[in-house]
């Protein structure tokens, strides 16, 4: 009489293809980051508060020679017409500023939040370090 061997699966070649699987969907994912247009060098301060913001907000970001509205290149003009439709004055406003930037460019941005009548700003810093 013969005996038949007993069939097993072996499971080596399938976790192999399981691992090779999950480490290309972690490395082809894309990581989501703050949309940030510009590179701006924000200034530093010794003290501040750390403020939680909400999914509907508004980003600006001012350059020297730029600024960026929700992480898209845009003119004053057409950010004045982008904010205009937006009348609620509780929207908050996150607004990063380079250091370099000329006071002229930030008082023109300001004047634009006054006249849109936005009011919940954020003025956005980095930390001192401390030594």
């Amino acid at each position: 009489m013969k005996r038949r061997e007993s069939l097993t699966l072996d499971m080596t070649p399938l976790v192999d293809v399981v691992f090779l699987l999950l480490i290309f969907f972690l490395v082809t994912s894309v990581f989501k980051k703050e949309e940030l247009a510009l590179l701006l060098n924000l200034p530093s301060v010794e003290s501040g508060k750390e403020v939680k913001i909400p999914p509907k907000k508004i980003e600006i970001e001012l350059g020297a020679e730029k600024i960026a509205l929700n992480g898209k290149v845009v003119t004053f003009s057409q950010l004045e017409a982008a904010l205009a439709p937006k009348k609620e004055s509780d929207i908050p406003v996150i607004v990063r500023i380079d250091r370099a930037v000329p006071y002229g460019r930030v008082a023109r941005l300001l004047a634009i939040f006054e006249k849109e009548g936005l009011e919940n700003l954020s003025l956005i810093t980095k930390a001192k370090r401390k030594n």
